[in-house]
């Protein structure tokens, strides 16, 4: 069995149409999922202490982490992001 590094595996996936495109539909929830694990990990946060300063439940969190949680609100985002001391930035962008 051939062994590939992770960015030469996933170059070898996304030259494949199909799978480039269900990628970039999925890309964005995954990058803010990156986001704000990072932005909680540089406050020394746990999921629970988190979820504990926004009026949450940590599997709440861990929706959000998950990078697969499709109901979240703005207004969800915005407390997430004052307890991280950060601001959520929206916006569209077009389908490539």
């Amino acid at each position: 069995m051939k062994s590939y590094d992770y960015d030469s595996y996933k170059e070898k996936l996304l030259s494949d149409p199909a799978t480039k495109k269900e990628y970039d539909t999925i890309e964005n929830d995954f990058l803010l999922a990156e986001e704000i694990i990072q932005y909680r990990k540089d406050k020394n946060y746990t999921q629970k202490e988190l979820a504990q300063k926004i009026g949450t439940s940590q599997p709440a969190i861990a929706r959000l982490e998950s990078g697969s949680y499709n109901k979240v609100s703005l207004g969800f985002l915005r407390r997430v992001a004052n307890a991280l001391d950060a601001v959520p930035e929206i916006h569209l962008k077009k389908r490539t």
